[in-house]
């Protein structure tokens, strides 16, 4: 019991100095934290009071700034006011200047009222004394003083308009030569000729075995899909493409090189990629149409007339290239206008519209310069640019000062040594003429003149001819031939009949 007695009094003294201990703890803190926050206040409030006096000093600074600003400005505004006193009494002695001198100028007009009363009696007294001695009144003497001076003025100017038309006939024609001179001085031109062949160049003369191929096949459905006549000789890594149209040979060109790159050649691809190269041309025409006219500083042009300047450049005119002879006109017509004091743009626009009638989707019995001028017309070109493209063959009557020059400047560009060969263009329209005549049979969906024009291949549909009727079309139109054309030699007709099956496999 002793031990449990001294054990328990034991624990007791310990639990007992524990709470003492904390309590002394907690007392200790409670002390610290006071004397913590009594320092912090002191702080705060001296840190207040430091911020206070800052605030006020600087208060009195900007204070004292805005003083000094508002005595400036005060300063300024004296200044202006006494400034526009100084200007208030100087308008006020000139507004008594000026009424001053008012009156005077009233003075005066009285005083010539007067003196004009006066002179406006001393006339009519005058013009009376006058009348009684002529016997003549004042508007029988004016007429008749207006009617001699008309008489005098009339032979003045007919002695000056004589002298003026005989000097014109004697510098006119010298003027008009210089102008012609300088213009042509001022425009260079090339003095290539079109030719009616294109040669193709290969790595080596395997490809000709390839472009000719089983029993002539490729050959034959290149030379029926391009309208053209290739020859494959013994010319070394060459073959030649020969075609009055220059678009068919360029079909045929590209066609080839593209076959030839890709290695399969046989009429079904033949087929497929000439129809291709015909996008690509008909593309590489707006964009050559579109090309030519921003070179030439044409602006505004309808697509459809961009796409027939573009046509020009696989078109010729007696063996001329047309786009370039157009372009050539054009330039000769801008220098001319200048040279004449008119408008350099406009005549640059007609001469290069000149000649779009040589370049029609359809045939037309109409000669070229009107038609051309219609097709103008027809895509809102202005009444002048017409005139001049329908009048520079004389087969319209001109009524602007741009017709003379544009067929004057077309004479110069197609006259000029070198620029024509009248025997390729007859020999390209007799071409054109027998493809013209076979193709107004019906049922011919294709015609194509080759071997110089010693052959005529017609290809009809298969739906609208039989087989039996393709011996009497090519007897009609061999006969057709005879009749109405004129030709060296003999022209073979051959009238192709073909019957496709198609079917996809999907």
């Amino acid at each position: 019991m002793d031990i449990i007695l001294a054990i328990s009094i034991a624990v007791g003294c310990l639990i007992l100095g524990g709470v003492i201990g904390f309590v002394l703890f907690r007392y200790i803190i409670k002390q610290k934290y006071n004397q913590i926050i009594k320092e912090a206040e002191i702080e705060a409030e001296a840190l207040k009071e430091k911020k206070q006096l800052e605030l006020k000093e600087k208060f009195l600074n900007r204070k004292s700034e805005l003083d000094k600003e508002a005595n400036q400005r005060n300063q300024k505004m004296q200044a202006y006011e006494n400034k526009l006193k100084q200007r208030e009494l100087t308008m006020h002695q000139q507004h008594e200047e000026v009424q001053k001198k008012l009156r005077e100028v009233d003075m005066q007009r009285e005083s010539l009222n007067k003196q004009q009363e006066n002179l406006d009696a001393l006339i009519t007294d005058q013009r009376s004394k006058l009348e009684a001695i002529s016997g003549l009144t004042t508007e029988e003497a004016r007429e008749s003083l207006i009617e001699s001076l008309k008489d005098e003025a009339k032979t003045q100017a007919q002695q000056y308009i004589n002298e003026i038309m005989d000097e014109a006939k004697m510098t006119a024609n010298k003027e008009a030569k210089k102008i012609v001179i300088q213009s042509i001085q001022r425009v260079a031109s090339e003095t290539a000729v079109e030719n009616s062949v294109s040669v193709f160049h290969i790595d080596s003369d395997e490809v000709k075995g390839r472009v000719i191929g089983r029993e002539g096949r490729n050959i034959r459905a290149l030379e029926a899909a391009t309208g053209t006549e290739i020859v494959v000789d013994d010319t070394p890594e060459a073959i030649v493409i020969s075609a009055f149209d220059p678009v068919r040979r360029e079909i045929c060109r590209l066609a080839l090189h593209q076959l030839v790159a890709d290695g399969r050649i046989h009429p079904a691809r033949i087929e497929e990629v000439v129809a291709k190269v015909k996008k690509q041309v008909e593309d590489e025409i707006v964009e050559t149409g579109k090309r030519t006219c921003i070179d030439l500083g044409v602006h505004g042009l309808h697509p459809e007339l961009v796409r027939i300047v573009g046509k020009m450049k696989y078109r010729s005119s007696y063996g001329q290239n047309l786009l370039q002879h157009a372009r050539e006109t054009a330039n000769l017509c801008a220098v001319m206008a200048a040279e004449l004091g008119l408008n350099p743009k406009k005549a640059r626009r007609a001469g290069l519209l000149h000649d779009i009638g040589k370049v029609p989707d359809e045939q037309l019995e109409i000669p070229h310069a009107l038609y051309g001028a219609q097709i103008a017309e027809k895509y809102k070109e202005k009444p002048e640019i017409c005139n001049a493209i329908g009048a520079h063959h004389d087969e319209m009557e001109m009524t602007t000062l741009l017709a003379p020059i544009v067929q004057v400047c077309d004479a110069i560009s197609g006259a000029r040594p070198g620029a024509r060969r009248e025997i390729v263009e007859a020999y390209l329209k007799r071409l054109n003429d027998l493809e013209n005549l076979a193709a107004s049979y019906p049922g011919v969906t294709k015609t194509y003149a080759i071997q110089a024009g010693r052959e005529l291949r017609v290809i009809v549909g298969a739906d609208k001819i039989s087989d039996k009727e393709i011996d009497a079309l090519s007897a009609d139109i061999a006969k057709k031939i005879q009749d109405e054309m004129t030709y060296p030699g003999q022209v073979k007709i051959t009238v192709i009949r073909e019957t496709r099956a198609v079917a996809f496999a999907k």
